[in-house]
């Protein structure tokens, strides 16, 4: 029960980050929080592709770790235990990066955000399959 709670707050605060690359991706006048602010304003093209990447990327993600917390089926995490570790992975990532960004406005919001992913993510790595 504790894994699928888990797994659910980390798909609702996966959604936010997705929205907010998406955003970006369409061009949402939001660089200054992303990236250390080196775009303010609009993204380039090239970091709207990038941003639509790592969109897609979380959505993955998020799709392991429901699966990995009994949340959605199948439970495709459960049979690659290593699959369950990378949402892990990827959150400390980019707590680590979001924690020495240049940006204030990108720490503020990012990092918090991140220590709730990796600590969501982590709960579910760590339940029993």
């Amino acid at each position: 029960m504790m894994a699928e709670a888990a797994a659910v707050a980390f798909a609702l605060f996966t959604a936010v980050v997705v929205a907010f690359q998406l955003g970006l991706a369409l061009g949402a006048p939001w660089g200054e929080y992303a990236m250390g602010g080196r775009f303010p304003g609009r993204f380039p093209p090239s970091m709207r592709a990038a941003a639509a990447v790592q969109a897609a990327i979380l959505v993955g993600l998020a799709v392991v770790v429901l699966s990995r917390g009994g949340a959605i089926t199948p439970r495709l995490a459960a049979d690659a235990g290593w699959l369950g570790w990378l949402p892990v992975v990827v959150s400390a990532i980019s707590v680590a990066v979001n924690a020495v960004s240049p940006s204030l406005a990108e720490r503020r919001r990012w990092v918090p955000i991140g220590l709730i992913m990796l600590a969501t993510s982590l709960v579910v790595a760590t339940s029993p399959a």
